[in-house]
């Protein structure tokens, strides 16, 4: 599998939540902020506003796709004068034809197993739609129009995975346009350096396989003291370091969604000994995994990561 595929699968808990409203003006919602969400907006029909803390207000139009990869909170108004309402209930309008039709809501993230990368990504990023950019967006975005616009059966199963579809496209296409920091540092310049992405594939294709600095150097294709100052430039931490917070991000997600035992586990993400995942596990996330997967399988709450990630 692919590292992008990989965090999303391995950030995401449960399906995401959604709600279409139709508005009429004048008309403001505010989305407070909800951490552990990575929350989206898309403007299906009609034009409006994006108000958000610290920035200009930005016209938005159909297709346009707003994305908050850590929860952040924003307003959305039919001019940037009007005042803002809470949007637990999105106002339907009178009578009529609305003005405008939008389609919010979010993706619940694990905190234990957030990825770098949502950290490199802006507080709200805006896609506006743009003829030719990002064909896959766009169809997706057609799609999704369509299937919450008319009734349609299947459209209930169907959304769901539509927006998940949004979700792969968004990151895509953020990857896609984000300017490289000319230092090489960064998620979208790691993703985009064939050596340092050789690697990360390689860690995330073999998490269990006895890596070692030389032998990642070797699927980069460069010498060991080049490979590891490249990669560290890149995601900000040493090859080693990371598959280490691969592997223990991979046994939470084990811990949590499978019965594999602790022993299957730990082999799993390449630890010969029980005892030595258990001792990787505690430091990390600061309880030995029996009591994590218990924790786990007693609430909704997860409990929080001590290490670093």
């Amino acid at each position: 599998m692919d590292v992008l595929s990989d965090v999303i699968l391995s950030m995401r808990i449960g399906q995401p939540g959604f709600a279409r409203a139709a508005l009429c003006s004048p008309w403001g919602m505010a989305f407070p902020p909800s951490p552990g969400t990575v929350g989206f907006t898309v403007v299906l029909r009609g034009t409006c506003w994006l108000l958000a803390e610290g920035r200009e207000p930005v016209a938005l139009g159909p297709g346009d796709v707003i994305f908050t990869p850590r929860g952040d909170g924003i307003g959305l108004a039919d001019d940037p004068g009007t005042p803002l309402v809470e949007a637990e209930h999105p106002p339907e309008p009178p009578g009529g034809e609305a003005d405008v039709v939008t389609l919010c809501g979010g993706y619940r993230l694990d905190p234990e197993r957030t990825h770098p990368l949502l950290s490199d990504m802006p507080a709200v990023l805006h896609l506006p739609a743009r003829l030719g950019r990002h064909g896959e967006l766009r169809a997706t975005l057609d799609m999704l129009g369509r299937e919450v616009e008319e009734a349609h059966p299947g459209g209930t199963a169907l959304v769901p995975l539509l927006l998940d579809m949004l979700l792969l496209y968004v990151m895509r296409a953020w990857f896609e346009d984000e300017p490289r920091d000319p230092s090489g540092a960064g998620w979208a310049a790691a993703l985009a350096d064939r050596p340092v992405s050789s690697a990360l594939h390689a860690i995330h294709r073999a998490p269990a396989r006895a890596w070692t600095v030389q032998s990642l150097a070797d699927e980069a294709g460069l010498s060991r003291a080049a490979f590891a100052r490249r990669f560290t430039a890149a995601t900000r931490q040493p090859p080693l370091s990371y598959l280490t917070w691969w592997r223990l991000t991979t046994a939470a997600g084990l811990l949590r969604e499978s019965d594999a035992s602790l022993e299957q586990v730990a082999a799993r993400v390449g630890y010969s000994s029980q005892f030595a995942f258990a001792n990787a596990f505690k430091r990390e996330y600061g309880v030995a995994p029996g009591r994590f997967r218990r924790a786990g399988a007693g609430s909704n709450g997860p409990l929080t990561r001590s290490g670093g990630g």
